[in-house]
């Protein structure tokens, strides 16, 4: 019997939701989702401690690769 209530709590929650809506700025979501121009400034900062040379230092991948052959 104490269905009726929740019921009608749910209901009332629903209608609020349904009918929300906030504030968005587009603008700002399309520079995050489009990506934004990359700062060469931080490129240039970090680029000394990068020592990536493709084909070296996956250690999981190569060590996936002598398993299965």
């Amino acid at each position: 019997m104490g269905r009726g209530r929740q019921k009608a709590k749910h209901t009332k929650l629903a209608r609020e939701l349904k009918s929300f809506s906030p504030n968005i700025n587009y603008s700002v979501l399309q520079q995050e989702l489009g990506g934004a121009p990359a700062n060469d400034d931080l490129v240039d900062k970090w680029a000394d401690y990068a020592e990536y040379t493709p084909g070296t230092g996956d250690d999981y991948a190569e060590e996936q690769q002598g398993r299965s052959a």
